[in-house]
């Protein structure tokens, strides 16, 4: 069997949810027989995109404010044309020197509009090259809906005209594309759902908490951070609290929250064993990012989500909604958090009946390896020889 060979654009910005789940997927690629090549262009963050894979690393960017309208350097610094041209360079001699037969670009273009410097210029390298890779979108079941006119169809155009799968990373017993991209129905290109991309089962839990706060990867939500110390002050109770921060918090931030701390909550940047934890937790408190929703999902443990709201984003608000509307989360917006108001929705949580049992599909990185492997095999067949192109815009698997 030829070992097909992957090429796997992420970008995250403001969190390290698109990276971790890029991450999950790589890995089972890997475990597949994929020879696969990782390009990252954000903050590095330890123990990212994983072992077992190449990775090229272009010069870091990230968000210059929680709307993502701008794109700065890990100085905080604007990046300029010619940091943007050295980044696409550095991008299509990655492509040239992989060779892939696969090409996945995560997000876009239903997301990360803001990289199209270098991702219309790979495209058209990917259209020129012969024989052409399987170009395929890697996106989340949720997407953040548009709010600018033409956005959508715009999308939709990029999508029809130069890939050739979209693969949506979620359980349709859920979330169908169609309920946040309202022109799902325009897209020819073939559209399959791989389940939700969960990790494995963690190991039980080596430590017990009451309340377990988590807060991603730490750049947002520094207002659920503040109110569970808060919180944790004022308790009239013996439980035992964990905060996990995230690890882009900076550490004159974590510092002053550590020095703050009261008996009783335990303060930490990162925990390796933060799903292993959720499985020992009486009630998980975090925001409703895709990754961390799908540890508790595994968890099966009570959550209370605080969807991430800001700079207009609404997907994390509505999955939180959804999930809660199934019985397995309950919901505090974050137009309500105060000290006050999550000690009464911790109370309330925690009172409340258990999780409904689900049969949400976790599976989604292994199947993701699997979908594309056979996408491979039949698209291949139809190639165009002498171009290297491939026409067929089925909508099978939709």
């Amino acid at each position: 069997m030829k070992r097909l060979r992957a090429f796997f654009y992420v970008q995250h910005l403001l969190g390290i949810g698109h990276l971790a789940r890029a991450s999950r997927i790589a890995a089972a690629l890997v475990d597949d027989g994929f020879d696969v090549t990782v390009v990252t262009g954000g903050a590095p963050i330890a123990g990212f995109p994983g072992l077992g894979v190449k990775s090229v690393t272009l010069p870091p960017v990230t968000s210059g404010d929680e709307g993502f309208s701008a794109l700065v350097d890990l100085q905080g610094k604007p990046i300029d044309d010619d940091f943007k041209k050295c980044r696409s360079e550095m991008l299509l001699q990655a492509f040239c020197d992989c060779r892939p037969d696969i090409v996945i670009v995560e997000a876009f273009p239903f997301g990360r509009r803001q990289m199209r410097f270098e991702l219309l210029p790979l495209i058209e390298a990917i259209e020129a090259t012969s024989p052409r890779p399987l170009l395929a979108t890697s996106v989340r079941d949720i997407l953040q809906e548009r709010v600018k006119p033409g956005r959508d169809e715009e999308t939709v155009d990029l999508v029809n005209r130069h890939f050739d799968l979209v693969m949506v990373h979620g359980d349709p017993a859920f979330a169908t594309i169609d309920k946040t991209f309202p022109l799902a129905d325009a897209i020819r290109t073939e559209v399959t759902y791989t389940g939700l991309v969960a990790a494995p089962p963690p190991p039980a839990a080596a430590e017990r908490f009451d309340v377990l706060v988590s807060v991603g990867g730490g750049a947002a939500g520094k207002s659920l951070v503040s109110s569970t110390i808060a919180a944790a002050r004022n308790a009239k109770n013996a439980w035992k609290w964990c905060l996990i921060t995230g690890p882009n918090l900076p550490k004159d931030e974590f510092d002053a929250i550590a020095r703050d701390a009261t008996p009783g909550l335990s303060i930490f940047r990162f925990r390796e064993d933060f799903a292993s934890l959720l499985t020992g937790a009486r009630l998980s408190v975090s925001q409703a990012g895709y990754n961390t929703v799908c540890d508790v999902l595994r968890a099966g443990c009570r959550s209370l989500l605080v969807p991430f709201a800001a700079g207009g984003e609404t997907e994390q608000t509505a999955r939180a909604l959804m999930l809660e509307e199934l019985g397995l989360a309950t919901v505090l917006m974050e137009k309500d958090l105060t000290p006050e108001g999550l000690a009464q929705a911790i109370e309330q949580a925690l009172v409340g009946p258990t999780p409904s049992a689900h049969r949400l599909d976790l599976e989604g990185a292994r199947r993701s390896a699997q979908i594309l492997r056979e996408r491979y095999r039949t698209w291949s067949l139809k190639a165009v020889p002498d171009s290297g192109k491939v026409h067929d815009q089925t909508s099978a698997g939709r």
